[in-house]
């Protein structure tokens, strides 16, 4: 079955690793040929942004710009290495367009918007590079507000100033706006000021692995209310009921999808598998074992057509109505 996963980190494990073209890195948990292989319909590819001094310990004379633009030209040369492959997607039309063609689609995103630094000017830059998705935040504030805690206090902070003008600029443009690693502050301000579904591209439910990192039932709710999804993440932290496990199991992969299903309606739940962002024992563990997820989901219960709407056409519908 085709599908479309909205997040993974192989561009950052291609600069760590040093290995510019991300065609056939089997010791990665995504390549382009294993890519289309599996059948994938779509991949966002995400810039996440690290920490500076991680970036400098691995190549010194790099700014957060310098980081940015080294991933991006190395997905870009991958695309244009092998095009009878992959290609850029910027909205529905080219993600449709390519399938035709043979080919999975390629969208950007990014991880940690701290290097939009609160200018729309660089904002434009970005979506004129291909950007359409940004996770505003990762485990540290900036421009945009506040990341996921376990204090409660902290988890009550909202959207700083930028960040609400944000979500307007981003309802225009068209780019999707991610509460992935958000506050619980941050996301209802982000569900109540969005005119357009919001995603959260790679978070699980907190009801069944109570990390903040993960979804409430009543967040979840509201996403399916405003039309939004979530990417089930498969990492162990985020599936296990254990959040010091590490163990990633398929049977709570799948318990996770129908757990959103019923709390927010079917048409809310999404793949989001943090490939090469997580460790440990997997049990879906790189592209082409994603398709055990549909067998296991068969095996409690749920119907084709419904597995086909957490596949892809749950995220193919909000990239029609948001890009």
């Amino acid at each position: 079955m085709k599908y479309i996963d909205m997040h993974c980190d192989t561009l950052c494990m291609a600069f760590e690793t040093k290995n510019e073209n991300i065609f056939d890195r089997k010791e990665f948990m995504v390549d382009i040929s294993r890519l289309k292989q599996a059948g994938a319909l779509a991949q966002f590819f995400a810039i996440f942004v690290p920490p500076t001094d991680w970036i400098q310990n691995i190549q010194p004379d790099f700014n957060d710009d310098d980081f940015v633009n080294n991933l991006y030209n190395n997905l870009d040369k991958t695309i244009k290495t092998y095009p009878n492959y992959i290609a850029w997607a910027k909205n529905y039309d080219d993600m449709i367009k390519n399938e035709k063609e043979g080919k999975v689609s390629a969208f950007l995103s990014m991880e940690d918007g701290r290097t939009i630094n609160g200018s729309f000017e660089k904002f434009d830059k970005y979506y004129d590079m291909g950007l359409r998705l940004v996770t505003f935040v990762w485990n540290s504030e900036n421009c945009f507000g506040h990341p996921n805690s376990f204090d409660a206090n902290l988890m009550q902070l909202g959207l700083k100033d930028f960040g609400k003008q944000a979500i307007e600029y981003m309802n225009d443009k068209g780019i999707l706006i991610d509460v992935s690693h958000l506050s619980d502050g941050g996301f209802w301000d982000a569900i109540k000021l969005s005119k357009k579904p919001i995603v959260a591209s790679h978070s699980s439910c907190r009801a069944l692995s109570q990390h903040p990192r993960n979804l409430t039932d009543d967040m979840i709710k509201a996403l399916g209310n405003n039309g939004g999804i979530s990417g089930i993440n498969f990492c162990p932290a985020f599936v296990n009921p254990d959040i010091n496990s590490n163990d990633s199991r398929l049977s709570d992969i799948a318990k996770h999808i129908i757990h959103m299903a019923n709390k927010g309606g079917i048409e809310c739940v999404a793949i989001g598998s943090d490939f090469d962002g997580i460790s440990g024992n997997l049990d879906v563990g790189d592209t082409l074992a994603i398709q055990k997820i549909w067998d296991e989901l068969l095996k409690n219960g749920m119907n084709y057509d419904d597995i086909e709407k957490v596949a892809y056409k749950n995220a193919q519908r909000v990239l029609k109505d948001v890009l």
